[in-house]
């Protein structure tokens, strides 16, 4: 059984809470991605010190991940997010004052940490309020993400070209947490799950081949996405001769169109069914990134990781869903894992993408990973799980 703390009696309110967390957690992410390039000049190193770098901000996420799911079922997911949503607003002012490499890796590890684990009590804590609405409200959750990631990165890579890094990350580390703040009260405190009680399992690495499966498409569907936020301005600038300000727009514009076609993608899998969407979202993803890959213009490379934008947007909200339903481990355990393994895409292949991308260059970097997508288009059964309908909590 799970025992239930205490519900708002507003759900569509708690709805737009978490929303606010997720648009919050996104906008930090998009904001991060004009900064990277200026890492390179300011400490003198090059893509693949950088890329060992962000190697370390993955460390910090997948430790974090790891014990966000256990802590979400001892203490419930309104509680951890309280506590890693307020961590989280300094870091990339911290980053951006750094004043040497040691000091940069810390704040990186910390970012990733505090970043994995809002993720992670944010993703479980929107299972929840699906379930209490009684319909489905993954891919919208995950459209505010996108919206913030657009935001952050168009108006983060503004205010850096015109203001310089700290200014963006000082506006970026504000408006997050005003926006943080005035949501909290309004999360909905959820539900904490007694592992001994309900015989869901809870363990740190869950011993379950399904969801080791359906981590492993989320790591394939997300590595693209990480490329994309950690190198898509670099390949510009570099072999396409884009400025700094015209450069950034590859994330902002992948994270806009995953944002658009996320709001109505709740729409289109309740019409086509969670297997299918997430079957030809990946197709459409892997069109996307062999356009960027072999554009010999910077519009049409910004067209490209635009289409892939779209063809991602739906991805992770079916495979989070998948984990939020799946049967015998307790939910947060499930998303945690599920969530870990998938951030490692945008965490830690970024790192060995620098390496390949410095003696291969970044257009077989980004061509290659439309095979991975073939890989999800082809997997897609396993997210059948998704499939299951919500039911208002009672």
């Amino acid at each position: 059984m799970t025992t239930t703390l205490a519900l708002p009696a507003d759900a569509t309110r708690a709805r737009w809470a978490i929303s606010a967390m997720f648009f919050a957690n996104g906008m930090t992410i998009g904001a991060w991605a004009p900064q990277i390039p200026l890492l390179l000049p300011r400490h003198q190193i090059t893509e693949t010190t950088l890329g060992l770098l962000i190697l370390f901000l993955g460390l910090g996420a997948v430790a974090a991940m790891l014990a966000t799911g256990r802590l979400i079922s001892h203490y419930g997911s309104r509680n951890v997010l309280r506590i890693f949503a307020l961590a989280l607003v300094p870091m990339l002012s911290l980053i951006a004052l750094a004043p040497s490499l040691p000091l940069l890796a810390l704040c990186m590890v910390l970012l990733g940490g505090f970043l994995g684990s809002m993720d992670v009590a944010m993703n479980a804590n929107a299972v929840e309020v699906e379930a209490r609405l009684g319909r489905a409200a993954m891919s919208s959750f995950h459209g505010f993400w996108s919206l913030g990631g657009f935001v952050g990165a168009g108006g983060g890579g503004w205010i850096v070209a015109h203001w310089g890094a700290i200014s963006g990350a000082l506006v970026a580390n504000a408006f997050c947490l005003g926006l943080i703040l005035a949501a909290l009260p309004y999360v909905m405190l959820g539900v904490r799950h007694d592992v001994a009680r309900d015989g869901a399992r809870d363990a740190v690495i869950p011993r379950d081949l399904a969801l080791w499966l359906l981590g492993m498409i989320s790591l394939f569907s997300m590595i693209p996405e990480g490329a994309v936020m950690d190198w898509a301005a670099i390949y510009l600038q570099k072999e396409l001769g884009a400025t700094q300000g015209t450069s950034t727009l590859a994330f902002a514009f992948f994270s806009g169109a995953m944002a658009v076609v996320r709001f109505g993608g709740d729409a289109v899998r309740n019409h086509f069914g969670a297997v299918r969407t997430l079957r030809f979202s990946a197709l459409i993803a892997l069109v996307g990134f062999a356009v960027a890959a072999t554009a010999p213009l910077q519009g049409m490379a910004i067209a490209g990781f635009a289409l892939a934008g779209i063809g991602v947007a739906n991805m992770i909200p079916v495979i989070f869903s998948a984990a939020g339903n799946h049967p015998g481990l307790a939910p947060g355990t499930a998303i945690a894992f599920v969530t870990m393994l998938g951030y490692s895409g945008i965490l830690f292949a970024p790192a060995s993408i620098g390496y390949v991308a410095e003696h291969a260059g970044f257009q077989l970097t980004f061509g290659g990973l439309a095979v991975l997508l073939a890989v999800v288009a082809t997997l897609a059964h396993l997210a059948r799980a998704a499939e299951r309908q919500s039911s208002p909590a009672t």
